[in-house]
């Protein structure tokens, strides 16, 4: 039987840390534990709909790019916000 800081430690480990969304867009903050520490990773993705089902798709149409740069530019300043309330040096 898990304990509750072992169920929460893996909700956390399958959960991301943050989410930013415009539109279609999305960019996912996911935080891990290291040897030395803590570190983020974002991945993207973009959110579209076929015959019913969501899906998404790692390609993005140029209409997309400008949207996507600033997601991205919103998960480096979480991230930087993070760091800086944990008191930690960014990466």
């Amino acid at each position: 039987m898990e304990t509750e800081s072992e169920v929460a430690m893996s909700e956390s480990k399958s959960r991301p840390a943050h989410e930013i969304r415009f539109g279609s867009v999305k960019a996912v903050i996911w935080k891990n534990q290291t040897a030395n520490g803590h570190m983020f990773n974002v991945t993207v993705a973009r959110i579209y709909k076929d015959n019913g089902d969501w899906k998404e798709s790692s390609g993005f149409g140029t209409d997309d790019l400008l949207v996507l740069a600033k997601a991205l530019h919103d998960a480096f300043a979480w991230i930087h916000a993070q760091r800086a309330a944990e008191g930690t040096k960014a990466s």
